[in-house]
């Protein structure tokens, strides 16, 4: 639709209402209505938004560490600009438009904590070196035959998870609540994000879906918009879906594996793709692997966020723990996939369900830039099991540490700017604090008798 035909969506919907969203640095949608009215001034002259959606967690705890807003600011509203592209009716609310946004200075210039432009900030210096980037990210996660308020009731243990046992793949268990496995189905296709697969993976009730590759920039929109989704139509069917990396020791993780590529500039050739390689594997993708391997533990609380995120990262459980490569292996970080010249692509394995796309693409795109840029030297791929594979060491073990490496890293401040490295790491370290000073039911059980 062309910007006048948007426009006029908006003036004529019968709800006069439309609904706007900024991605958080947690990936979390924080959003509101706003009148038709409002929204078309808003678009000539950007929109006020309360700038403590940068300055509070996931649970909407004040920072006290970070520099860009705080008690000492006031949390005063920040200009947001609203980004007419990005524009969707949302199909399960009486088909009313739906907008994206990104945070701005004063200035108008992007602010840096913001996500959305950090992503485009990246995508810029790639189109910059002639790259158009193709990107796709792939989700599992679990559903539960619960509400928020049952959940919280049962301390969110003993849930009722949507199907029992181990059935990956599984035709059967697909019909039980196949109105709610349709709906996804269909209703995210009506959202414009389109799947290329879902189905059951192996766990109690715990689905896998593809989304259909596009550019990067439309690739991140869908699967920030993915995960929220999921969510309103768990609700709307009496269901919870949960994204965290993982959520049982007793069960594999949720894995949000990004998939990517580098066309030429009319986006006709794949560059990736090499016919007479051996692996059919072109020199820059094999520098765009390296970058990453490279780069990735100063970057890895872009790709591991949470606390949560390193539980999931260990030995055995489907997830990477090694800093490896090879073709088509799923034990390691990255897996190469060449096939051919449309498909050949990489899979960064290491990003879990949990992630904010927008830093996760980021991430992937400049530390593969980084490669190509200074022409590094690949390492030899692994044979056979990763886990075993420590010759170029291991990811880092916890958030802490993850942290850490990022904080002093000058690579990571090249990459992505001081600014956004200072903000990022000081609310990485806010989230291990509120972690470390929590007694959990393991310590309890642990040490309450016995020690």
């Amino acid at each position: 639709m062309t910007e006048a035909e948007i426009l006029s969506y908006v003036k004529n919907h019968p709800d006069q209402k439309v609904k706007l969203a900024i991605t958080d640095i947690d990936g979390i949608l924080r959003g509101k209505y706003i009148s038709t009215e409002k929204f078309l001034g808003a678009v000539k002259s950007n929109l006020g938004f309360c700038d403590v959606v940068f300055g509070w967690d996931s649970s909407d705890v004040a920072y006290d560490n970070t520099e860009y807003t705080g008690w000492h600011s006031g949390y005063p509203d920040a200009p947001a600009r609203i980004d007419l592209s990005t524009f969707r009716a949302i199909p399960w609310e009486n088909e009313i438009p739906f907008f994206l946004c990104e945070l701005i200075h004063e200035k108008n210039k992007p602010a840096d904590v913001c996500p959305r432009n950090l992503l485009k900030k990246i995508i810029a210096a790639s189109n910059k070196a002639g790259y158009t980037p193709y990107f796709s990210q792939e989700f599992e996660w679990y559903n539960f035959e619960e509400t928020p308020q049952s959940a919280n009731n049962k301390k969110f243990t003993d849930l009722q998870p949507l199907s029992p046992g181990m059935f990956g793949y599984s035709i059967l268990r697909s019909t039980l609540r196949n109105d709610f496995f349709s709906a996804l189905f269909d209703e995210l296709k009506r959202f414009d994000i389109p799947l290329e697969g879902l189905h059951t993976e192996t766990g109690p009730g715990v689905y896998e879906a593809a989304i259909t590759y596009s550019g990067i920039l439309e690739a991140a929109d869908r699967a920030v918009l993915f995960k929220t989704s999921v969510k309103e139509l768990a609700y709307m069917h009496g269901i919870m879906a949960t994204f965290m990396a993982k959520w049982s020791e007793h069960l594999p993780g949720c894995s949000g594996h990004v998939h990517q590529s580098l066309w030429d500039k009319k986006s006709k050739v794949n560059l990736f793709h090499k016919e007479k390689d051996k692996l059919g594997m072109s020199e820059i993708f094999k520098q765009y692997v390296a970058g990453q391997l490279y780069c990735l533990p100063y970057v890895l609380p872009m790709y591991a966020p949470t606390v949560n995120s390193y539980k999931r990262l260990v030995e055995g459980a489907w997830a990477p723990t090694t800093i490896t490569w090879a073709v088509d292996n799923r034990t390691v970080a990255l897996r190469a996939l060449p096939g051919g010249n449309k498909s050949c692509r990489l899979e960064t394995r290491v990003v879990g369900s949990d992630v904010n796309p927008y830093l996760a693409m980021a991430a992937c795109l400049a530390s593969g830039l980084y490669g190509i840029k200074n022409k590094l030297k690949l390492q030899s791929p692994t044979k056979g099991n990763g886990y075993k594979d420590l010759s170029h060491g291991v990811l880092p073990s916890n958030l802490w540490n993850a942290t850490q490496a990022m904080k002093g890293s000058k690579l990571a401040k090249e990459l992505f700017g001081s600014a956004f490295i200072e903000h990022f790491t000081a609310t990485r370290e806010w989230e291990w604090r509120q972690y470390s000073k929590v007694v959990t039911d393991w310590e309890k059980k642990r040490y309450f008798e016995i020690i």
